[in-house]
């Protein structure tokens, strides 16, 4: 199930949950990425592991929302010297049974922060801010079917890809019912609760989308949506996502987000609204209920420096009467000090 276009087909196959064969380009990245919110605790977290198998290191990073608005946080660049497997940094990621059973394990430390907008500034909030020994165990099972796949052409072939602006050939995302523990020093949480995944592979660099919009969400078992708009540096606006009903997936045609911010342009609330293919109509709500700032820097070939800010909020949404958590993902190119979206 996907939006290709025209010419384009999308195949997607259960060999697609294990690493791939890296191509050439040096940026080659292969990700796997989990959400899971509990809502009784109304605590939860995200986890992502990259592997750059060209580049001979892993991006890993884990991010827990703890109660009282605290959020516990690692973020490492292992090296590694093959795409063999899923597992660096201390996060080890483990397919049980493709598309429907996956566990989650990691082992390390974490930074535990009282005040997560500190994180705008990582080297001060690394020295600032206590660390404390975190283990992370989660099976994850799905509850949806899945969305997406690695787009090709109608015979089968692969696209041309300009690796430089490429963000990943090939994505899948599924909603998920979640269960498990953290562990944080001495404190223990058990956790039940859904989320969403999704993995992708083939070249990346995150200076590659102007900004995007990212909400993933869970009403229940039964009711779920992704709500997506990606912009590019001309305007270029791609709306899409998918409604989860009733064990299937009606995809989102048509969508828009209205958010509030505060004075660091991080959004505090936010209004969608959302149309599907079958003609449906939903109305959606959420307010933020905690917030990391994050960043990816680099340089341009042209010496030029690059900055994205990606703020990551835990959010309680409400829709048809119902309340759910999920994210508020928000990419941007930083211009100028401002956010792309709004300078």
């Amino acid at each position: 199930m996907s939006n290709a276009k025209k010419g384009t087909k999308t195949r997607l196959a259960p060999e697609d949950e294990y690493p791939h064969t890296p191509d050439s380009a040096s940026n080659y990245n292969e990700s796997m990425y989990f959400n899971v919110f509990d809502p009784e605790r109304r605590i939860g977290g995200w986890f992502r592991l990259g592997n750059r198998p060209n580049e001979r290191y892993a991006e890993m990073t884990i991010c827990l929302y703890l109660p009282g608005g605290r959020v516990a946080f690692m973020y490492k660049k292992p090296e590694i010297t093959s795409n063999d497997e899923m597992n660096a940094g201390g996060l080890r990621i483990d397919v049980v049974e493709p598309f429907k059973h996956l566990k989650l394990n990691y082992t390390g430390k974490a930074l535990l922060l009282d005040r997560p907008d500190e994180m705008a500034d990582p080297k001060k909030a690394f020295t600032e801010n206590p660390t404390v020994p975190c283990t992370v165990s989660l099976d994850f099972k799905g509850v949806s079917p899945m969305f997406g796949g690695e787009v090709v052409k109608e015979d089968g072939s692969p696209l041309d890809l300009d690796p430089e602006k490429s963000f990943a050939k090939a994505h899948y995302e599924q909603h998920m019912a979640a269960e498990g523990k953290f562990t944080l020093g001495d404190e223990s949480f058990e956790i039940s609760g859904f989320g969403l995944r999704d993995k992708s592979w083939g070249p990346r660099h995150w200076q590659a989308i102007h900004w995007y919009r990212w909400l993933p969400m869970n009403f229940g078992p039964d009711f779920a949506m992704m709500i997506s708009i990606v912009t590019n540096e001309e305007g270029q606006q791609r709306q899409g996502g998918m409604v989860l009903k009733d064990g299937k997936y009606d995809l989102i045609r048509k969508c828009s987000i209205d958010s509030e911010w505060d004075d660091n342009w991080y959004q505090t609330s936010l209004k969608a609204h959302v149309e599907t293919e079958s003609g449906a109509k939903y109305d959606v709500e959420g307010d933020v209920i905690s917030l990391i700032p994050l960043r990816n820097r680099r340089k341009a070939p042209d010496g030029t420096d690059l900055n994205t800010r990606i703020t990551e909020g835990m959010t309680e949404y409400r829709c048809n009467g119902m309340t759910g958590l999920g994210m508020s993902e928000y990419l941007d190119q930083i211009v100028d000090d401002k956010p792309a979206s709004v300078a």
